[in-house]
């Protein structure tokens, strides 16, 4: 009996000691993508400067990323690929390309309920056009 509890003991504590860190870890992670999501600043960009072409943007906060591809012609958005969105439950929010296209800017309104993901593809365009 003595034997069973000098090993269990000390596995348990060991056990702790390891969910401790990996949620601690975890929490730390979750801290720094929240703060990604809250410093994400969307600038206003002058679309009749921007040569006709397609561009290529990303944008990553940890959680959720996005890869975008921007089709350009006479001073117009034409079109948004999304190439890649990583997502928790944000892929409600790839519908804000087509608000982007119809409202000929990068600052529209977020998808609620998707406001991360949302932000996310904004940066990734805006990226994408800011290229030089």
């Amino acid at each position: 009996m003595f034997k069973t509890k000098t090993i269990v003991l000390p596995l348990i504590i060991t056990i702790l000691v390891i969910g401790i860190f990996f949620g601690a870890c975890y929490l730390s992670d979750v801290n720094n993508y929240k703060k990604a999501v809250a410093s994400i600043t969307i600038a206003n960009i002058d679309l009749s400067q921007i040569p006709d072409g397609v561009y290529d943007g990303t944008f990553d906060v940890g959680y959720i990323s996005a890869n975008v591809e921007v089709g350009v012609a006479n001073g117009a958005i034409k079109t948004i690929n999304l190439i890649e969105h990583q997502n928790e439950r944000g892929s409600a929010a790839e519908v804000i390309t087509d608000t982007i296209i119809k409202e000929q800017k990068i600052d529209v309104d977020t998808v609620s309920g998707a406001t991360n993901s949302s932000q996310v593809i904004k940066k990734a365009v805006e990226n994408a056009l800011r290229q030089e």
